[in-house]
């Protein structure tokens, strides 16, 4: 019996620490925000709070779908990053959790108007400006003009030298199809996007490939958020940030808990975490050069003055609505992206 026992006690050992293991906090988190940028802050929230977070990288229209698709049986616990659009669009079709946090106060106006926006469903954690860069060195090898406007863009000597993403994975390109149907009227603004899919070599899954590609001379112009062309031009690479002379769009990167979360305490402790400055600070770090929402975090230099940029009155409650995004997306489809380059 004494060597029964003994034996026994490992076994029972081991199986209260399988136990305590698997009830030990742990968060499942979707990030919509450069890859480095979403492993900083995972394990920077690991760090300061002892809880396990399971971190997976996804672009903002396909988190979206992700949260869709699991909408009966949800495995996520918050979406943090990624253009406010498709935040927005969850919460219309009540995907995402009504949350306060306590620190509202610590943020700028417009962060909280996207909060309001959306009933407390999501809320705003960044701003960036959409624009795009271009690779100087091919420029010049292939005797191009820089182009300093959007339908500079369309000229036919650019044909296979810019690059986009798909505005049905990327919220990136949602932004810029919305915002061309805003700044040009809805016929003119397909017909924008009609001239520049001509143009087009590629249409990329994520929003930010474009200008990584331009900066390893894969490509020569690259339609994205000014500050992810921004951080390609601080790591070295020949990359030039343009603010397009007609004026742009905007996002607010955005944050959500996501409906049913199964781990809804860690969630919340997550939000009120990455609203601080301290979290927020943590984007320095991997140059990512967004304005952060928190009053009291830092902005890089480097990072696009949005007080001299033209921006346009974006529209996001009309273009983060889902019969909007995919009344444009079905237009894309059908007029855009079938045409023959």
């Amino acid at each position: 019996m004494r060597k029964f026992t003994k034996l026994a006690i490992p076994s029972l050992l081991a199986m209260m620490a399988s136990v305590s293991a698997a009830q030990a906090d742990k968060l499942t988190l979707y990030c919509s925000a450069q890859e480095d940028w979403c492993q900083l802050m995972a394990r920077s929230f690991e760090d300061a709070t002892g809880i396990d977070v399971n971190m997976t990288r996804k672009s903002s229209g396909e988190t979206f779908a992700q949260i869709k698709a699991e909408s009966t049986n949800p495995k996520g616990d918050v979406w943090w990053g990624g253009t406010g659009d498709p935040h927005l669009q969850a919460a219309e079709e009540d995907l995402t959790e009504p949350y306060v946090s306590p620190m509202r106060g610590e943020l700028n106006d417009w962060a909280i108007s996207q909060a309001t926006s959306a009933g407390d469903k999501t809320i705003g954690i960044y701003s960036g400006a959409l624009g795009y860069g271009y690779n100087t060195d091919l420029l010049a090898a292939n005797n191009l003009p820089e182009p300093a406007c959007w339908k500079d863009l369309l000229k036919p000597e650019y044909k296979g030298h810019v690059q986009m993403a798909n505005p049905n994975s990327s919220g990136t390109a949602y932004t810029t199809l919305a915002t061309m149907v805003q700044l040009f009227g809805e016929d003119d603004g397909f017909d924008f996007m009609k001239g520049l899919h001509a143009n087009i070599n590629q249409y990329t899954k994520s929003g930010s490939a474009p200008i990584k590609a331009a900066g390893r001379g894969e490509n020569t112009i690259g339609i994205v958020f000014m500050h992810d062309a921004v951080a390609q031009a601080v790591s070295g690479f020949p990359v030039k940030v343009v603010a397009p002379c007609e004026g742009t769009g905007y996002e607010i990167g955005s944050m959500s808990i996501i409906k049913g979360a199964r781990n809804m305490d860690e969630a919340k402790k997550f939000y009120d975490w990455a609203l601080s400055a301290d979290a927020q600070n943590l984007a320095l770090q991997v140059n990512a050069f967004q304005v952060p929402s928190n009053k009291g975090a830092e902005t890089s230099p480097s990072a696009p003055d949005m007080s001299s940029i033209k921006l346009i009155d974006y529209d996001f409650k009309t273009y983060g609505s889902s019969d909007e995004r995919k009344r444009l997306l079905q237009k894309w489809d059908e007029d855009v992206s079938t045409l023959p380059q």
